[in-house]
């Protein structure tokens, strides 16, 4: 498989750094945002429950002794709360922005602001969330925006819609499209930051296949929990655990050798699990014509225009 394998052992130090991880509560999230503390950035989870995040925080100040970690609500689907946290964020600099909170194949519904939930959520929240950030990531001297996506942006078309409406809705179809837009916002990130001169680093990362709760997510709406339950215990046994399924974000996040537009992954069987590599994402995803034309969809959406200094 060619040189060592990455592991988190490889990663630098991150003392006096801070990190913001999107639905952190659990799954890759939890632990990316577990490994991030233990490399000894300050580290906000970022939450849309309360409770849960509280529980989380518990479970990661239990795993990670001396852990600087704190909990911060953040509701992706409502861009209000995306305004308030940005108004009132936990750093004046933010070092690593980690977009990974998302949804998966739900069954139809809308966000507050009347967007398709899984585009709403997984791509329009977080452009507007890095948008508003943006000042306290460039206050940062090395600043990450480490976007998580999907393999399954390689069926994703670009006929993007805000909504389309229940008539038209494919719930795989919409997340698929939802990741690869995630790649083309972080594709278009990046060459943004790089014609403005600025340090910001822009990449991108999948999990191949975890074993996490987000697979249960639309079957238990549907009624269907024990369904849910069944697909996420598969998916840990085909792929890999949600430590395994974090590593590529987290080496996105502190990798030296990751240039801004990297896409990483797992290596082995598929992209389904292993070690985290560098892999090269869909002619689509890197459509620089749609990138351009996701962005400018974007703004008119959430109202976010992104400002340089």
């Amino acid at each position: 498989m060619g040189a060592t394998p990455w592991r988190p052992e490889d990663a630098p130090r991150l003392d006096g750094r801070v990190a913001v991880v999107t639905g952190a509560n659990s799954g890759i999230g939890f632990q990316a945002a577990r490994l991030l503390a233990h490399l000894g950035a300050h580290t906000v989870l970022a939450c849309r429950s309360a409770e849960r995040g509280e529980r989380a925080l518990e479970r990661l100040r239990a795993q990670t002794p001396g852990a600087k970690a704190e909990l911060a609500l953040l509701d992706l689907a409502d861009l209000a709360s995306v305004r308030a946290f940005a108004e009132d964020p936990p750093a004046e600099r933010i070092d690593i922005l980690v977009n990974n909170a998302g949804v998966m194949a739900l069954p139809y519904r809308t966000t507050a602001d009347g967007f398709e939930m899984q585009f709403g959520t997984n791509h329009l929240g977080h452009f507007a969330l890095t948008g508003l950030l943006l000042p306290r990531l460039l206050a940062a001297q090395a600043p990450r925006v480490v976007t998580v996506s999907s393999e399954l942006h390689r069926i994703g078309t670009t006929r993007f819609t805000v909504d389309g409406g229940p008539d038209r809705y494919r719930r795989w179809d919409a997340y698929a499209g939802s990741k690869l837009a995630n790649l083309l916002f972080s594709g278009e990130l990046h060459r943004r930051a790089e014609r403005e001169g600025g340090a910001l680093l822009s990449a991108a990362a999948h999990p191949g296949m975890a074993g996490t709760d987000l697979a249960a997510a639309g079957p238990s709406l549907d009624g269907r929990p024990r369904l849910g339950s069944l697909l996420a215990g598969a998916a840990g046994t085909i792929g890999h655990s949600d430590l395994g399924g974090a590593l590529p974000t987290v080496r996105a996040a502190v990798d030296p050798d990751v240039r801004g537009g990297a896409y990483v992954g797992p290596r082995g069987f598929f992209g389904l699990r292993g070690a985290p590599r560098f892999c090269r994402p869909s002619t689509a995803a890197r459509d620089h014509a749609a990138a351009a034309r996701l962005w400018t969809l974007s703004e008119e959406a959430t109202g976010v225009v992104y400002t340089w200094p």
